[in-house]
């Protein structure tokens, strides 16, 4: 079987930036948010999840011309080119959107570049630089399609609908239809909410119905 290598899919172009060595490694990082709420009645306070944090992916990217003599900076541009704005797109607001692809399992990462560290550890007597590596850390992004899918999937099997009133709160209503306050994340997620603490009496909601 063939060694599949590493291939990075900026933004819309079809040609790829592949790996001209396969990382050893590569870390995958998520942050759950808790925050501390005082409790009255009780010692300490309860921590209470606020929101879903973006995962960030970091990885090395090495590069190594020397056998050939070249400067290895032709082969770096294209990841250097990651962290900016492409000036030929005008209706372009950040830098582009990356897919990491590599070998049978598709997409292993879909993300923007956060941080950028370039490396170069072996010059030609010119002092052309030969070999270098490449610190890049991809920050997830998630498209607006990509967030409609995932809150049309969460209202596909629904069970009513009522409004938030007040002195109630996702968990008191998770308490009371599922008898479990544990389980508001079901309730936020199949309305797209992040931050639970902003929403206020009269927010509509779409209660699912829990499986199983």
């Amino acid at each position: 079987m063939a060694l599949a290598k590493l291939m990075i899919f900026v933004g819309s172009d079809l040609i790829p930036v592949v790996a001209l060595f396969n990382p050893t490694e590569f870390t995958v990082q998520k942050t759950v948010p808790w925050v501390e709420q005082p409790t009255a009645g009780r010692e300490g306070a309860a921590e209470q999840y606020t929101h879903s944090g973006r995962a960030t992916l970091s990885l090395d990217l090495f590069f190594d011309t020397y056998e050939i003599g070249v400067d290895v900076r032709a082969f770096t541009q294209r990841i250097v080119r990651v962290a900016s704005v492409d000036p030929r797109d005008p209706q372009q607001q950040h830098p582009p959107v990356c897919k990491l692809v590599w070998g049978l399992g598709g997409v292993v990462f879909q993300g923007v570049l956060q941080s950028l560290t370039q490396r170069y550890t072996l010059f030609l007597p010119s002092g052309t630089p030969v070999r270098a590596t490449l610190g890049c850390t991809f920050l997830e992004w998630k498209s607006d399609w990509d967030k409609a899918l995932r809150k049309l999937s969460a209202l596909v099997d629904v069970s009513n609908n009522r409004a938030l009133q007040v002195g109630e709160s996702l968990s008191s209503i998770a308490a009371s239809e599922y008898r479990d306050p544990t389980d508001w994340r079901r309730i936020a997620e199949a309305n797209g909410i992040d931050d639970p603490r902003a929403i206020g009496p009269g927010r509509a909601l779409t209660i699912p119905r829990r499986q199983g």
